[in-house]
């Protein structure tokens, strides 16, 4: 059964996915129609959005399976991996995008002065990317999906390649036909440095960095503080894996406790920790100390 994540990640994957085909498919038409190979470039940047999205819904649907025995602490990871697969393509996509624009810039007399309806286009992926992204991103954040989010950030690149689109088409029609190459080849790089940004965050999850910035750390140990049956979280150690979080920790219990109440009061512990969205399993283990050492909140 679908849960309220997964059709939510699938949504944001599909609007992505539907959206691009339409803007690779109308900004090659009309890159090829109106003479402009910034537009051209620009449909091929459209066409990596598509692929993207496909790639960050597999690696989405993938960390959604369960654990098992192969994989215990589930598969959380596979959203990281899908983004170094978005990594390698765009990088290979903004070469050959670089290098056509270097050819033409080697031969002036191809190129041409790009028509009116270019203009069109480029204001027409103005507005549908900025939608569009703004949307995926959203999504990615509430569902804590950092490939969703990834490819929400590589879409929002295409409303600065469109208004520099917008921009070349005006002063080539000016007399400077040569700058629309030379946007084409800034677009390649504009993809470069999208790939190398989601390269950095997505490295950083699957080594399972935690950023200290998020204050969980922080709620764990209030949360255990505030129980009047444990006390002094400590040994907290969190492993990242993407989507969620995997905490182990110890926590100060009455020494006087057999070991049956103090496991039960450990699932009490782990039951409250579970109720921060981004845990996903917790282990508490007691470290038996003196009475007086444990706070005791009933007084």
């Amino acid at each position: 059964m679908e849960t309220d994540r997964d059709k939510a990640g699938k949504k944001a994957s599909l609007v992505a996915i539907g959206s691009n085909c339409l803007l690779t498919i109308l900004n090659i038409a009309v890159g090829l129609m109106g003479g402009s190979y910034a537009l051209v470039a620009e449909g091929l940047h459209t066409f990596t959005d598509v692929v993207t999205s496909i790639i960050a819904y597999i690696g989405f649907k993938i960390s959604q399976r369960p654990a098992d025995e192969m994989f215990p602490e589930g598969y959380g990871r596979a959203e990281g991996l899908a983004g170094l697969v978005i990594v390698i393509f765009l990088a290979f996509i903004s070469f050959e995008i670089m290098d056509m624009a270097y050819h033409k810039l080697q031969d002036p007399g191809s190129i041409v002065v790009p028509d009116n309806y270019v203009i069109i286009m480029a204001i027409l992926g103005i507005f549908i990317n900025f939608i569009i992204s703004r949307y995926i991103i959203k999504m990615g954040k509430e569902i804590n999906s950092p490939a969703i989010e990834a490819d929400g950030h590589h879409q929002r690149t295409d409303i600065y390649t469109s208004i520099a689109i917008l921009i070349g088409v005006i002063v080539s029609k000016a007399g400077f036909p040569i700058l629309d190459p030379i946007i084409g080849f800034v677009i390649g790089l504009l993809i470069l440095k999208t790939a190398y940004v989601i390269g950095k965050k997505n490295i950083l999850h699957i080594m399972g960095f935690v950023p200290v910035d998020t204050g969980i750390i922080t709620r764990i140990k209030k949360i255990v503080d505030d129980s009047s049956y444990a006390s002094n979280a400590h040994n907290i150690k969190i492993d990242n894996f993407s989507s969620y979080l995997i905490v182990t920790m110890h926590v100060h219990m009455d020494a006087d406790l057999t070991v049956e109440e103090a496991y039960k009061l450990s699932l009490k512990v782990e039951k409250e920790i579970l109720q921060i969205p981004e845990i996903k399993n917790v282990s508490v283990k007691p470290c038996p100390v003196k009475k007086d050492h444990v706070v005791d909140r009933k007084g």
